[in-house]
């Protein structure tokens, strides 16, 4: 594998998405074994993701900076091929968990090929584009995978305990997620990409983001205080707070100069949420 077909793959990029598994291994603790959590987190993380952000580069052909990744290299043939062995062997490692968790694995690509491919190119659309990642990032990742980790059908999983957290999970991406195209407005635009961001412009951007953060946040404590205790619903919104904190200082310097809205800090923004997130979700599956 050549050097820009694996930086193109992105794997660490896989981090900022990795909230979402916890978020359901926490949930799903009291009936969770280590087998399929390990070959789950492996499928999503190590293979399945990194395909699709391979897939989506390839096809993208980005000059400017893109998630994880400040000076793309060109692509080359090899990314495609890479990109769709990996989700290949993703979906292999999703059989030895259940045939449900793999279809949900193939399900995936299907629709991340879909978001990225030119034929359908579902990037393009903003409020579609908006809705397919916060869905498939949250709420279906979310169930697809507390279905791998309990063993449960998936009738048993359409309960308020498991679908009100997976709806959570899809609204905290739907607010944050255009915060991560808002540095590439000018390479959007230039492929006839009209993303959610582009169109809400960058202070569209920072107060759309802000308001249905608001909501997501309220919504999570709620969930907390009657599904764990107040103390957990408390400890989210400390968790939390640096990312607000960061966010407010950074919406002000937007504010007073657009350029400030940059790649250096949707990246900053993007670790200290997953770390804040991924240390909390930690915590509380430790606490199960």
């Amino acid at each position: 594998m050549h050097r820009s077909t694996l930086l193109h793959l992105r794997l660490p990029f896989s981090f900022f998405l990795l909230p979402v598994f916890l978020f359901a291994c926490a949930v799903s603790a009291p009936a969770l074994t280590p087998f399929p959590a390990v070959i789950a987190f492996m499928a999503w993380h190590v293979f399945v993701y990194p395909a699709s952000n391979g897939y989506n580069s390839y096809f993208d052909k980005d000059e400017g900076a893109i998630g994880g990744l400040e000076k793309p290299p060109p692509v080359s043939r090899e990314l495609y091929t890479t990109a769709l062995l990996f989700d290949a062997m993703g979906v292999a490692l999703g059989v030895l968990v259940s045939w449900q968790f793999a279809l949900a694995l193939l399900v995936y690509g299907l629709v991340s090929k879909a978001y990225s491919h030119p034929q359908v190119r579902l990037k393009k659309y903003p409020i579609v584009s908006l809705l397919t990642v916060g869905v498939f990032q949250g709420f279906f990742v979310f169930i697809s995978s507390a279905q791998a980790l309990t063993g449960k059908g998936w009738a048993e999983l359409m309960t308020a305990q498991w679908l009100i957290p997976a709806a959570l999970s899809s609204l905290m991406l739907i607010g944050s997620y255009p915060m991560t195209q808002i540095y590439q407005h000018e390479e959007d635009a230039r492929r006839g990409d009209q993303t959610i961001s582009l169109l809400l412009g960058v202070r569209g951007t920072f107060i759309y983001t802000m308001f249905v953060f608001t909501i997501a946040t309220a919504g999570f404590i709620g969930y907390f205080r009657q599904y764990f205790s107040p103390f957990v619903a408390i400890g989210f919104v400390a968790a939390l707070s640096p990312v607000l904190l960061f966010f407010l200082w950074w919406m002000r310097q937007s504010f007073a100069s657009p350029a400030r809205a940059d790649f250096k800090n949707t990246m900053r923004l993007n670790l200290l949420s997953a770390v804040c997130l991924n240390g909390f979700y930690l915590v509380l599956w430790a606490m199960r």
